[in-house]
């Protein structure tokens, strides 16, 4: 059958739970809602799942023109209500400073009792700028099933490893272990769109985590140091890869995958 795609992974809210899509529309900057919206903290600073674990487990769930915003909490409960546009504000992120707005509504209510410290849920203004390596104008980013059967080896772990704990947007099948580290620098034709993968994700602590609990239960990094460690690869700990976008276009599960 050849590459196709397994699976398409957002995060709508930047370190929240994942959710898996059965198509995307792949712009410049990537999917347009995706890690569009970020917890920060009182100084405006974004936080992720390496500062609050728990946040990977809080589910969100939006309705089609994001205005409606649901919270499935850890806990079971849940949490619902206009996701309305607040106060302008910046947030700083991985170094640079963006554009954004707090979003009116319960949320920042909700998520500082998670985070036991007080943070706000805010919407950035331009699509894009919540995704890892935006400066380096990054949109994507793609990951084989071949390479998560080779941590689990590596792990010791006889069950597949769940995808989720490494929030890549395309997943990849028919194709071994790493392959998608020989695309570096070629064109990657995937559905409509083509991309041009730009170097290694280099791997932290939050793909420790279990995906539903927020709960550190499998040591990846461990695994990516014992059996990767004399790879060479553009980041340290590297598994997957992030990419540019060359052309936009539709992304479909099961669309084929092709290298030039």
């Amino acid at each position: 059958m050849g590459a196709r795609v397994a699976w398409i992974h957002v995060a709508p809210i930047k370190a929240l739970a994942i959710q898996a899509l059965e198509s995307v529309e792949l712009g410049p900057r990537g999917v347009e809602n995706d890690r569009r919206f970020c917890i920060v903290d009182q100084d405006g600073r974004m936080l992720n799942a390496k500062r609050v674990q728990r946040f990977v487990a809080i589910r969100p769930r939006f309705d089609a023109d994001f205005r409606h915003l649901v919270l499935e909490l850890p806990d079971g409960s849940a949490v619902e209500g206009p996701a309305g546009q607040g106060q302008a504000t910046t947030v700083t992120i991985y170094g640079r400073t963006v554009p954004a707005h707090a979003v009116a509504g319960p949320w920042s209510e909700v998520l500082s009792a998670v985070a036991a410290r007080p943070v706000q849920l805010v919407r950035f203004d331009d699509p894009g700028e919540g995704v890892d390596r935006a400066d380096e104008a990054a949109g994507a980013s793609l990951l084989s099933e071949g390479s998560l059967r080779a941590i689990a080896s590596a792990a010791g772990v006889s069950a597949p490893v769940d995808p989720r704990r490494f929030r890549m947007l395309f997943g990849i099948s028919g194709v071994d272990a790493h392959a998608e580290d020989t695309w570096i620098g070629r064109r990657v034709r995937i559905g409509a769109a083509v991309v041009e993968p730009g170097g290694n994700i280099g791997r932290c602590a939050v793909t420790t985590l279990d995906p539903d609990t927020g709960v550190s239960d499998l040591d990846t990094l461990a695994a990516l140091g014992t059996y990767r460690d004399r790879e060479v690869t553009t980041e340290p700990l590297a598994f997957g890869v992030w990419a540019r976008v060359v052309k936009a276009g539709a992304v479909r599960l099961g669309d084929a995958v092709h290298v030039s």
